[in-house]
């Protein structure tokens, strides 16, 4: 195996969710150390963090502009940081690292709003650094599988895409008791202006536009805050128009009670159907017209070569949520190594989840009006 890829990670300390997911993600196969950090709002929670985690004094940064430039300058410093933070930290924090020539691993959704999105496309472009975005759920081999399935024409012309995200975790006023992730989630501050449609919704969206490689033409959203007091949506029903002709259902709720992270994908076309399910992740049903549905199995004797290429054990062991995040890692390991990585997530992924995003807003506030993309 090369030579370990040195990570730096900005966020992701105490109390924190997703940093800790990362960390094991790009441990898993091999490829990278975590040799510094940024690891909170504050120099002093950023300290103890890095301290938690075993960082070295030097390495263990207050703040992440401090962090971009010492790292730039040393002759050892990180080759890619991981921006693990609320989403209004990750536009400042993703410049710094480019402006200072650091490839950037950048926790979705790209930024808390379309024009810093822009902005750091634009930046992204004009350095020319290498810029991943954290869609772990493209890793899955199920979902590389259906996506090459949609290519090669086994679905026929696609008509149909329902896509799924439920969740129940915010049913009831958890910002308003103090819990953490609630909290900045549900702050448009922090968050950006979407709630369910921006944490898990664009999730759905990406998945549907990864596996069928199709752009929405124009949508229909209405977005619901059923919770009293909460500033953002918790419920978002979208209506979608694909360019190649498909229609679309998105849902995404966190008020569903018994839904953990119920994640589901339908692909509808005129010879035959696809589903899959977060919950059975390593399984995906293939119905063609007229015929007995078929079991596909990661692993398993049809499971084709992108399914293969992202498998690390034999079938019918499970493979999970942590492995498809180690894949995004892995491919980014590869990339920074010069070499290729053709279905990683792009900064132009993360403006087309912004734009999804403010679509949705922009026609929920019009009594879902429909809104063309453009």
């Amino acid at each position: 195996m090369p030579t370990t890829l040195k990570l730096g990670m900005v966020g992701g300390g105490q109390g924190a969710f997703i940093g800790a997911v990362h960390r094991m993600a790009a441990r898993l196969d091999g490829h990278w150390e975590i040799v510094a950090g940024a690891l909170a709002s504050t120099p002093e929670r950023a300290q103890a963090s890095g301290e938690e985690l075993g960082l070295a004094a030097d390495r263990n940064y207050p703040d992440f502009a401090t962090m971009a430039a010492a790292e730039a300058a040393r002759h050892d410093g990180i080759d890619a940081v991981s921006i693990v933070t609320p989403n209004h930290v990750h536009f400042s924090a993703a410049k710094a690292f480019l402006e200072a020539g650091i490839p950037v691993i950048c926790d979705k959704p790209l930024t808390s709003n379309g024009e810093d999105a822009a902005a750091l496309a634009a930046l992204v472009a004009q350095t020319g650094t290498p810029f991943v975005l954290t869609h772990n759920y493209t890793g899955y081999p199920m979902i590389r599988q259906a996506r090459a399935m949609v290519e090669a024409g086994d679905l026929g012309e696609l008509r149909l895409v329902h896509a799924e995200y439920i969740q129940d975790w915010l049913s009831e006023d958890l910002e308003s008791a103090g819990v953490k992730q609630a909290a900045w989630r549900t702050d448009p501050q922090q968050s950006g202006a979407g709630g369910a449609i921006g944490d898990i919704g664009s999730h759905a969206f990406n998945l549907v536009s990864f596996t069928t490689q199709q752009r929405v033409e124009r949508l229909s959203a209405q977005l619901q805050s059923f919770v009293p007091g909460r500033r953002v949506d918790d419920n978002a029903h979208v209506l979608l128009d694909y360019s190649g002709g498909a229609r679309g259902v998105l849902l995404a709720s966190q008020v569903a009670p018994g839904y953990e992270n119920e994640i589901r994908l339908r692909l509808s076309g005129t010879k035959a159907s696809l589903e899959w399910h977060q919950t059975s992740a390593n399984q995906l049903r293939f119905s063609p017209l007229g015929q007995a549905p078929q079991t596909i199995t990661r692993g398993g004797v049809v499971a084709n070569e992108a399914a293969n290429a992202v498998s690390r054990i034999p079938g019918g062991h499970p493979e999970g949520y942590l492995e498809a995040f180690a894949t995004i890692y892995s491919e980014a390991a590869g990339l920074i190594r010069g070499g290729a990585a053709p279905l990683l997530p792009t900064v132009d992924d993360g403006v087309e989840g912004l734009r999804f995003i403010e679509a949705c807003i922009a026609s929920s506030a019009k009594d879902g009006q429909w809104v063309s993309w453009g």
